[in-house]
């Protein structure tokens, strides 16, 4: 069978039975793996190393001779992999994916932080390839983790790949670029601009936009002498500062900003917290640092736990310290806290006091500290037990606002809970009906109206109980809706502003691009997106604070992560 080995698009048509047979043989033994499913019509050479742990091959697609497979691969139909091809790790294929001869799909790294430890012996740090469907990867292309390879596009021989490539494009080089484009992406709509057309194009170059820009945008927020960012040109730093540019960086750059070594910045952020509370205090004007207030929470402090925690993540880092405060904290004290919130009057605040409580916990789990026995416990079974079976959220609307503080409150307490653990949220489909309605109160959607927090505490909680198909279709077009004024607020070379642009708005600081604002729209973009559908176009995927998957299992035995930067910046 050596010449269908090596050209296995043959095989089929030109086989005889005994060939045949003993292929099928070959592939009975695969499929009696667990995680191992093959489609009709594949091929997989008997001359190729397939040491998978989960292996799914569409209809049509094939093996070839002297390809190395480890980890888990999951491909759609008609995919090939030419004979040589390495591919090995947590790797997606879309349909039509080929693959030449002698290429890399290498979806891991190794660490080599620690000059006193044997490469071999640091650990290995895997984020995935992701590659679209009616893809081309030439021969002797070599792509590295963390990548997304975009829709129809094509990537030259010999190209080392090590940043994302936008639907269409034909990218070749070490490192790879653009050279030309298979499907011209759409021009970026003006600010203000609605997208009536090709969403998958249009935000497909909103990204290469705003990549193209990234640098500029972190540069122009970054004081060199004082070595801290700003959200916006003559502003004092702030904690959220710091961290907003490095999910930024991750989103946008795939590493860390470039104006501060990671190690640096790692340094800043676990030199900030305090000891005996855990917290992260904000900063004075010139930069010190106040020291956080006991108990739960200092409210100049509480969404640091979540921002510096996060960057820290994203850093290949964590606290040195477990958060104190809750650590602390027993079941009594956690479910008197809850009642003291006032959901009645500003549940937002209220979901922001739960969001930071669930995240706190998250760390410090992630740093083995599980708290004081049933903590955990009461914050979930508080939360389950006063859901409105009516509304799905927690809280009371206002005459003054509708259902915005319940919506907006609703969006920070299930993020730090139930997203962020990985649990169902209750009333999932009572939640939906509440945020359509609360959707069509033009105080909130109407263009001149939108800002980053009113859109995203639209935006997650319809992208959470999306699983139940509860009034998809009218999801569905608000989120193309939202989506198209969204990629409409962008300026150039400075990102978004919390508020977005509009004449009425003229004169509100909040309209003024920022870190903050580009932060939070770049993940309410992604939302919007996979909601629409159009998701995969954008090449890029929050993992920080608005990270889409969870964080954490409430039952996970969490071992401590290392306190320095995994891997180099790419």
């Amino acid at each position: 069978m050596a010449v269908f080995d090596y050209s296995p698009w043959r095989f089929w048509a030109d086989a005889d039975e005994a060939q045949r047979s003993r292929q099928l043989e070959l592939q009975a033994r695969l499929n009696a793996r667990p995680g191992c499913e093959i489609g009709g019509d594949c091929f997989v050479s008997e001359l190729a190393s397939v040491d998978n742990e989960e292996l799914r091959l569409g209809p049509r697609s094939y093996i070839a001779a002297g390809a190395y497979l480890t980890g888990k691969l999951r491909a759609g139909r008609d995919c090939t992999i030419n004979p040589y091809a390495v591919v090995r790790g947590d790797i997606t294929l879309g349909d039509a994916v080929r693959i030449g001869a002698h290429t890399s799909l290498l979806a891991f790294d190794h660490t080599f932080t620690d000059p006193d430890v044997e490469i071999f012996r640091q650990p290995l740090t895997s984020r995935g390839i992701r590659v679209g469907t009616d893809v081309w990867i030439g021969s002797h292309v070599v792509i590295l983790d963390g990548v997304t390879v975009g829709d129809r596009s094509v990537i030259a021989a010999g190209a080392v790949v090590t940043k994302d490539v936008p639907g269409g494009a034909v990218v070749g080089g070490n490192p790879a670029r653009v050279l030309k484009w298979r499907v011209p992406p759409t021009a970026t709509p003006p600010p203000g601009a609605r997208v009536t057309g090709d969403l998958a194009g249009a935000v497909a170059a909103f990204a290469d936009t705003a990549r193209a820009q990234a640098e500029r945008i972190l540069d122009r927020c970054f004081v060199p002498a004082s070595g801290l960012f700003v959200d916006r040109p003559g502003q004092a730093p702030t904690v959220r500062a710091q961290c907003d540019a490095v999910e930024i960086a991750d989103l946008l750059l795939r590493r860390a900003p470039d104006q501060l070594p990671a190690s640096d910045q790692i340094a800043r952020l676990t030199m900030w917290q305090d000891p005996a509370t855990g917290m992260v205090g904000a900063l004075r004007p010139d930069g010190s640092r106040h020291t956080p207030e006991p108990g739960l929470f200092d409210a100049a402090a509480r969404y640091h736990v979540l921002c510096a925690g996060y960057a820290l993540d994203l850093l290949g880092a964590a606290f040195d310290h477990p958060v104190r405060v809750v650590a602390d904290a027993t079941a009594d004290r956690i479910v008197a806290g809850l009642e003291s919130q006032p959901w009645t009057t500003n549940a937002w605040s209220a979901g922001d006091w739960v969001d930071v409580l669930g995240t706190a916990i998250h760390w410090n789990r992630r740093l083995g500290e599980p708290g004081r026995p049933g903590a955990t416990e009461a914050l979930f079974g508080w939360l389950l037990a006063h859901a409105d079976p009516r509304t799905g959220v927690w809280g009371s609307p206002r005459p003054e606002d509708g259902l915005l503080q319940v919506v907006n409150g609703f969006y920070r307490a299930s993020r730090g809970t139930f997203a962020q653990f990985g649990l169902p949220v209750p009333y999932p489909e009572r939640v939906v009906d509440t945020v359509l309605a609360h959707a069509a109160d033009p105080r909130v959607v109407r263009p001149d109206r939108q800002n980053a927090c009113n859109i995203l505490d639209i935006a997650h909680p319809l992208w959470l109980t999306r699983h139940t198909g509860h009034r998809e279709e009218e999801t569905v077009r608000l989120a193309r809706g939202l989506l198209a004024d969204a990629l409409g607020h962008w300026t150039d070379a400075r990102g978004f502003g919390f508020r977005a642009p509009h004449p009425a708005a003229s004169g509100d600081p909040a309209t003024g691009p920022g870190l903050q604002g580009t932060e939070m729209w770049l993940a309410i973009v992604w939302l919007l997106a996979d909601l629409v559908g159009v998701a995969d176009s954008l090449g890029y995927r929050p993992r920080g604070v608005h990270r889409p998957e969870p964080a954490a299992q409430p039952s996970q035995s969490w071992p401590a992560p290392s306190r320095k930067l995994s891997g180099g910046p790419r």
